[in-house]
Protein backbone atom coordinates (compact mmCIF):
# COMPACT_ATOMS: atom_id res chain seq x y z
CA UNK A 1 0.00 0.00 0.00
CA UNK A 2 1.30 3.63 -0.72
CA UNK A 3 0.29 7.06 0.80
CA UNK A 4 -1.10 9.33 -1.98
CA UNK A 5 -0.78 13.15 -0.52
CA UNK A 6 -2.10 16.16 -2.36
CA UNK A 7 -0.61 19.46 -0.57
CA UNK A 8 -3.14 22.09 -0.78
CA UNK A 9 -5.31 21.14 -3.77
CA UNK A 10 -7.32 23.24 -5.12
CA UNK A 11 -9.98 21.71 -7.79
CA UNK A 12 -12.13 19.14 -6.28
CA UNK A 13 -12.71 17.14 -9.48
CA UNK A 14 -9.24 16.60 -9.34
CA UNK A 15 -9.32 15.07 -5.44
CA UNK A 16 -12.22 12.95 -6.80
CA UNK A 17 -10.33 11.59 -9.47
CA UNK A 18 -7.01 11.09 -7.51
CA UNK A 19 -9.47 9.90 -4.67
CA UNK A 20 -10.47 7.26 -7.34
CA UNK A 21 -6.96 6.37 -7.88
CA UNK A 22 -6.06 5.62 -4.39
CA UNK A 23 -9.43 3.36 -3.96
CA UNK A 24 -8.28 1.33 -6.86
CA UNK A 25 -4.94 0.84 -5.22
CA UNK A 26 -5.61 0.64 -1.76
CA UNK A 27 -4.03 3.49 -1.18
CA UNK A 28 -4.40 5.92 1.50
CA UNK A 29 -5.25 9.36 0.57
CA UNK A 30 -3.90 12.42 2.83
CA UNK A 31 -5.33 15.53 2.02
CA UNK A 32 -3.56 18.78 3.36
CA UNK A 33 -5.10 22.11 3.57
CA UNK A 34 -5.72 24.63 2.57
CA UNK A 35 -8.01 23.76 -0.67
CA UNK A 36 -8.73 26.00 -3.14
CA UNK A 37 -11.96 24.80 -2.72
CA UNK A 38 -13.72 25.53 0.45
CA UNK A 39 -14.04 21.90 1.82
CA UNK A 40 -14.79 18.57 0.11
CA UNK A 41 -18.25 17.66 0.05
CA UNK A 42 -20.13 14.17 -1.72
CA UNK A 43 -21.10 16.48 -4.69
CA UNK A 44 -18.14 17.33 -5.46
CA UNK A 45 -16.78 14.41 -5.39
CA UNK A 46 -19.64 12.48 -7.49
CA UNK A 47 -19.07 15.27 -10.07
CA UNK A 48 -15.65 13.21 -10.56
CA UNK A 49 -17.27 10.21 -10.73
CA UNK A 50 -16.59 8.76 -7.43
CA UNK A 51 -19.25 7.42 -5.86
CA UNK A 52 -17.41 5.33 -3.09
CA UNK A 53 -15.90 8.02 -1.06
CA UNK A 54 -17.25 6.87 2.03
CA UNK A 55 -14.91 3.57 1.44
CA UNK A 56 -11.53 5.67 0.79
CA UNK A 57 -9.24 5.64 3.62
CA UNK A 58 -8.70 9.84 3.63
CA UNK A 59 -6.98 11.56 6.05
CA UNK A 60 -7.04 15.62 6.27
CA UNK A 61 -4.66 17.77 7.96
CA UNK A 62 -5.07 21.50 8.95
CA UNK A 63 -1.19 21.85 7.22
CA UNK A 64 1.87 20.87 6.77
CA UNK A 65 3.44 20.81 9.74
CA UNK A 66 0.21 18.76 11.23
CA UNK A 67 1.17 16.37 8.32
CA UNK A 68 4.59 16.49 9.38
CA UNK A 69 3.89 15.99 13.35
CA UNK A 70 1.45 13.22 12.67
CA UNK A 71 3.76 11.39 10.08
CA UNK A 72 7.29 11.20 11.64
CA UNK A 73 8.79 8.44 9.66
CA UNK A 74 6.41 8.69 6.39
CA UNK A 75 9.62 8.24 3.83
CA UNK A 76 8.57 10.91 1.20
CA UNK A 77 8.70 11.56 -2.83
CA UNK A 78 8.09 14.82 -4.49
CA UNK A 79 6.45 15.30 -7.63
CA UNK A 80 8.79 17.47 -9.21
CA UNK A 81 10.70 19.05 -11.85
CA UNK A 82 13.52 19.95 -10.20
CA UNK A 83 15.31 17.05 -9.19
CA UNK A 84 18.02 14.74 -10.43
CA UNK A 85 16.70 11.67 -10.36
CA UNK A 86 14.18 10.93 -12.37
CA UNK A 87 10.94 8.62 -10.54
CA UNK A 88 12.02 5.48 -12.70
CA UNK A 89 15.74 5.27 -11.22
CA UNK A 90 14.03 5.81 -7.42
CA UNK A 91 13.50 2.39 -5.55
CA UNK A 92 9.74 2.64 -3.86
CA UNK A 93 8.79 0.33 -1.04
CA UNK A 94 5.41 -0.19 0.55
CA UNK A 95 4.00 2.64 2.45
CA UNK A 96 5.94 5.50 0.68
CA UNK A 97 4.36 8.93 0.35
CA UNK A 98 3.95 10.42 -2.96
CA UNK A 99 3.21 14.42 -2.86
CA UNK A 100 1.83 15.91 -5.41
CA UNK A 101 0.51 19.72 -5.28
CA UNK A 102 1.83 23.26 -4.93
Amino acid sequence: MFNIVLLEPRMPGNVGTIGRLAYATGSVLHLIKPYGFGEINEKQVRRAGLDYWEFLDVREYENIEEFLEKNKDARCFYATTKTTTPYFDAQYKADDYFFFGR
